[in-house]
């Protein structure tokens, strides 16, 4: 069976070239030439006459013809020489040349860059909050190991870590690619403790990253009538419903842009969502994780923060619930619904609008304390503890926390009376239309 078998290597459909276990355990080799077992993309098993079993990946950069070397059968497994050849592809695809960056070397430390960064992500995990955890680790996940992931620590230099952070750079997320590399620079510490290895990329980067520009008071419109020209002007774009839906939610309860992407359903308290029936007492309750605090406060509930729900609020989210009910998040992304909406979405569609430079997302919290401060100036506290402001002591949260939910709601159904005079029933944010053209 091995010499039938072999004499159709190269001959295989494209759709038959996966290698399997039990087809390279059967192979028999050739006594007088090499034997090649493609499996596609270009990697392929190199089977001797002396019987050794070589994984070899053929590949193209800078117009020539390369062939990279992933180690001999079964030391490397099937498994292992597929997802070398995927995170080589990926370096290609970057622009990288894999040989410099060491995706295809052997791992001389027993880790690849990502079975070190989960290692160190599990050593610390308990240290964090659950929020912050899948942070650090989602990060990695999502700007790193799809690059180097499967490189070999000790083999990436300063060039091949800068290369990934600049990707991060280029869509102009330039806090995310210090968080990164700070994330990155830690890992490879923690490799230099455990005797693993002598040096640290990621720090000697440190100085080449662009500086993260210290923002200044947030753009925001403060005046209720342009503020609602604004909503308006946003509504009659063409954009992802959810989009718009979040948008107006945001505008309503005044809490943190980010905060408002990852809402979920389970935290959208004393709702009815069986019938259309008045819900007087709706709150968002918030866990303090989600919030603004110094991280040892991220973790005690006394810190969570209870947002009263308007009519109005409560109205926006009916409307979305009837596409992403059953989802965990509320305002779930357009093309990933596991995930939140993108932090970018909604301040996008306000650059679209021409509000770029005047109104940014956060700009919200501004517009609810300046106009409600100018019509409740007694209520400045309660405004203030509405936007989660940080009270001096724990007496003082719980106080604000309890005994002025009512004046908050009061002031919550103020400011969405005044937000929402002639805007369109966000149940018409979901038209049929609009959904067809956004699904184009």
């Amino acid at each position: 069976m091995g010499s039938r078998v072999g004499s159709r290597v190269g001959r295989w459909p494209v759709r038959d070239r996966q290698l399997t276990d039990v087809i390279i355990r059967r192979m028999t080799p050739l006594p007088d030439r090499d034997l090649k077992l493609p499996d596609g993309r270009g990697l392929y098993l190199l089977v001797r006459p002396s019987g050794s079993r070589l994984w070899r990946h053929k590949y193209r950069f800078g117009g020539q013809e390369r062939t990279a070397s992933y180690g001999p059968y079964p030391e490397v497994t099937l498994k292992e020489a597929r997802e070398r050849c995927d995170a080589t592809r990926a370096m290609l695809r970057d622009g990288l040349d894999p040989r410099t960056a060491g995706k295809t070397l052997t791992t001389s430390t027993g880790h690849t860059l990502e079975s070190l960064a989960r290692e160190w992500h599990e050593l610390n995990r308990e240290r964090w909050v659950p929020h912050h955890a899948a942070d650090v680790i989602g990060s990695l996940e999502k700007e790193v190991f799809p690059h180097i992931g499967a490189a070999d620590p000790a083999a990436l230099d300063p060039p091949a870590i800068l290369a990934v952070l600049r990707r991060i750079e280029a869509r102009g997320a330039i806090e995310t690619a210090s968080r990164v590399r700070q994330r990155l620079a830690a890992v490879y510490a923690y490799g230099m403790s455990a005797g693993l290895l002598a040096s640290n990329p990621a720090e000697t980067v440190r100085g080449a990253l662009r500086p993260i520009v210290k923002k200044g008071r947030q753009p925001a419109v403060t005046d209720i009538d342009r503020l609602r020209d604004l909503l308006r002007a946003a509504e009659a774009t063409e954009a992802y419903p959810v989009t718009l839906l979040a948008s107006r939610f945001l505008a309503l309860t005044v809490q943190r842009p980010g905060t408002v992407r990852q809402a979920r359903w389970e935290d959208m308290l004393h709702i009815d969502w069986e019938s259309d029936a008045p819900s007087p007492d709706a709150l968002w309750h918030i866990p303090a994780e989600l919030l603004k605090l110094k991280l040892e406060r991220k973790g005690d509930a006394a810190n969570d923060h209870l947002v009263p729900l308007a009519p109005q609020a409560v109205e926006v989210l009916r409307a979305v619930r009837a596409l992403t009910g059953r989802l965990p998040w509320v305002f779930a992304g357009q093309r990933h619904a596991h995930r939140p909406l993108s932090e970018n979405a909604i301040g996008y569609l306000y650059n679209r609008t021409g509000a770029h430079g005047r109104h940014v997302p956060h700009g919200w919290r501004a517009a609810f304390s300046t106009v409600m401060n100018e019509r409740r100036p007694g209520d400045r506290a309660v405004i203030d503890a509405m936007l989660a402001h940080t009270a001096a002591d724990k007496v003082e949260a719980a106080y604000n926390r309890a005994q002025r939910m009512a004046a908050r709601r009061e002031i919550a159904c103020e400011w969405a009376g005044l937000i929402s005079e002639g805007l369109l029933p966000p149940a018409e944010l979901l038209t049929v239309e609009r959904c067809r053209r956004d699904a184009t």
